[in-house]
């Protein structure tokens, strides 16, 4: 049986594979991707970011264990950093789901962010589309938690979990990043800690300062311990209370956002490359003032040459 075959056929072992070919970028990975989508299978894909230390590996780990109890099969895709010298990452969120590794309703894959600025990259959607079209019932992406810069999330996710713990200043921190408007429901974890009922009123004193109009979704706050699974029966009420906001028409406005997302990652890639086999020698003219950055990136693009045309 083909690989796609068995992966369609609910195979965990096949979308291992699969995932590996397009981490690694193979020949072949453009085509099975193209398969898999064509599965059109959906589901319910949450994406949990917040500060490091804040505890999403472990709320996320309770929330794995609140749907197994309910019959719910999960995967989850964690974004670990990447080395900026060796580009490698300890991919050690895994750890903290030990617990499930014998559950065949459950995956988990850790990835590499490979430096991507706001945490995602090419390859993390690529993942995302395959374990989407195999038909888990939840996903969960867990991002690196890189603070201000990580708001690209909210342009994947059906639905956005932003995990602030008390007494670390993460209200204000929040403020100041903007990663405010990227939350759908917002945990206060660790809430067994003092200063959490603080942390409550000042994220909902915040939301009272913008406009916002009765049809618009108000973010919930949502106080959760996950070490022993206090709220999380709470957070997953809130996310499907936010699905049902939503309805169809804006969660595949939100599919297509990811989509175009995708498409962005991917020119960027491109990019960079580019730039990567820049000549020595036309550096040196730009360093001399021989030339500009814009005529060379201009020629490293072919800019001159790029029309649009549809895609078959």
């Amino acid at each position: 049986m083909k690989l796609i075959e068995r992966y369609a056929a609910g195979d965990l072992r096949a979308l291992a594979r699969l995932i590996t070919v397009v981490e690694s970028g193979l020949p072949e990975a453009g085509a099975l991707l193209r398969a898999a989508r064509r599965l059109g299978r959906r589901s319910r894909v949450v994406g949990i970011t917040g500060s490091p230390g804040s505890g999403k590996s472990t709320l996320t780990d309770a929330l794995i264990a609140q749907l197994r109890a309910a019959g719910q099969t999960v995967a989850v895709a964690a974004v670990d950093p990447s080395s900026p010298f060796s580009g490698g990452a300890i991919l050690g969120d895994r750890i903290r789901m030990l617990r499930h590794h014998a559950d065949t309703g459950v995956f988990v894959r850790s990835m590499a962010s490979r430096g991507a600025l706001g945490g995602l990259s090419n390859r993390t959607l690529q993942v995302l589309a395959l374990l989407e079209n195999f038909g888990f019932d939840y996903v969960f992406i867990e991002t690196v938690g890189v603070g201000q810069s990580e708001v690209d999330i909210a342009r994947v996710a059906d639905h956005t979990v932003l995990v602030l713990t008390p007494n670390q200043g993460d209200a204000v921190q929040a403020f100041k990043a903007g990663v405010m408007e990227i939350a759908d429901v917002f945990v206060v974890n660790k809430s067994d800690l003092p200063g959490a009922s603080r942390l409550v009123r000042e994220l909902r004193a915040a939301q009272g300062l913008a406009a916002h109009t009765a049809e618009d979704w108000l973010a919930p706050v949502v106080q959760t311990t996950a070490s022993d699974g206090s709220g999380v029966d709470t957070l997953l009420a809130r996310l499907e209370a936010h699905r049902a906001h939503l309805g169809e028409v804006r969660l595949e406005a939100r599919r297509l956002e990811r989509t175009r997302f995708e498409v962005r990652l991917q020119v960027h890639e491109r990019v960079l490359r580019a730039a990567q086999a820049a000549e020595e020698d036309a550096l040196r003219r730009i360093l001399k003032g021989e030339a500009s950055p814009e005529e060379l990136a201009d020629r490293l693009l072919s800019l001159e040459e790029v029309q649009t045309q549809p895609l078959r």
